[in-house]
């Protein structure tokens, strides 16, 4: 099966596609040392004159050096490794307009001005009849989803859904939210979450994941409601939900770590090590001798030595307790 990504490069006004059979699983290590090592990664990909699909592509990045944005996505990405690479790009990307791709490669077409279609055949989007809710009985369910009741108040359930699978079904969902039992208190944060507000007919959507068709509103069965689509941005839901149901706070440290773990040791600097070896003098008659295989040349497509040292600074200047910003507070 592989875990495909796709990779758009932005430069002089020109574009090009390349593609990676299993470059999704290692997008978010690929980005974090910063867009000229990003940009030397994706390059060293297939070059293709062809998209891919939403079914087929679970990972994606757009690097637009002409006006410094980048754009990202990712199939498989749980809240706190989110939160966690967001914080480290937004160090190692200085100056650049970092964004997820919530609309997956909808969002780096529209970019380019191509539409969001050009992936997408017509009808992608799933729709399903509603007859029943999929609430959550764990403390840590993917989404969690909020309700304003008729006298004002908010109930809100965990669910086994992932966000934008709440909008597949039309606002006939509600009912069947509505009538759920409560579910527990989460200690851990969903990758997303999605608020039902009858009265004002409005959906709030917002997530970590992709919600690819999001931009399509409204989607059968949610005609005359008004969606707030809010992007990685939780705190609206947070401020909706009842006191007994609250978001966790949890510090980014473990996250950091495990980001850390994922890059391993930097390489030494080989001609800093092979200068004074060169320059000493050999015994009379005799000429100075370097093993070859020291002299191996960087591979391109990985950080040098001193991206991923710059990368292991900002990572340890992040972990400081001093530095650290509970997961479930925006950055």
């Amino acid at each position: 099966m592989g875990a495909r990504a796709q990779y758009v490069i932005v430069e002089n006004g020109t574009w090009q596609r390349h593609y990676s059979h299993w470059g999704a699983n290692g997008i978010i290590n690929d980005l974090l040392p910063g867009p000229a090592a990003a940009t030397r990664c994706f390059r060293a990909g297939r070059e293709i004159d062809e998209w891919l699909d939403d079914v087929w592509c679970e990972g994606a990045a757009l690097v637009d050096h002409d006006r410094r944005v980048l754009l990202w996505c990712a199939s498989y990405i749980d809240w706190d490794e989110y939160a966690a690479a967001r914080t480290v790009l937004a160090l190692t990307w200085p100056g650049w307009d970092v964004r997820f791709a919530h609309d997956g490669l909808g969002d780096l077409t529209h970019h380019l001005g191509l539409g969001r279609d050009l992936s997408r055949s017509p009808g992608w989007f799933e729709t399903f009849v509603p007859d029943r809710f999929a609430y959550s009985e764990d403390t840590d369910p993917r989404s969690v989803v909020s309700l304003r009741l008729p006298d004002g108040g908010v109930r809100a359930w965990g669910s086994d859904w992932e966000p934008i699978g709440h909008l597949a079904g039309g606002s006939a969902l509600i009912d069947f939210v509505a009538a759920s039992p409560g579910t527990p208190v989460l200690t851990d944060m969903p990758e997303g979450g999605v608020h039902f507000d009858p009265q004002t007919r409005t959906v709030s959507l917002w997530s970590v994941g992709n919600v690819a068709g999001v931009h399509d509103w409204p989607l059968p069965g949610w005609e005359g409601w008004a969606l707030d689509f809010r992007g990685d941005d939780h705190t609206h839901q947070a401020g909706l939900l009842p006191a007994d149901f609250p978001f966790p706070r949890a510090p980014l440290t473990a996250a950091l770590r495990r980001l850390g773990d994922g890059m391993g040791t930097p390489p030494p600097d080989i001609d800093a090590l092979l200068a004074p070896a060169m320059a000493a003098p050999g015994p009379a008659g005799t000429t100075p001798v370097v093993n070859p295989a020291a002299l191996t040349p960087h591979d391109p497509a990985t950080p040098t030595p001193a991206e991923l040292a710059a990368l292991r600074t900002a990572l340890d200047a992040l972990s400081r307790p001093e530095a650290q910003v509970p997961s479930s507070e925006p950055s």
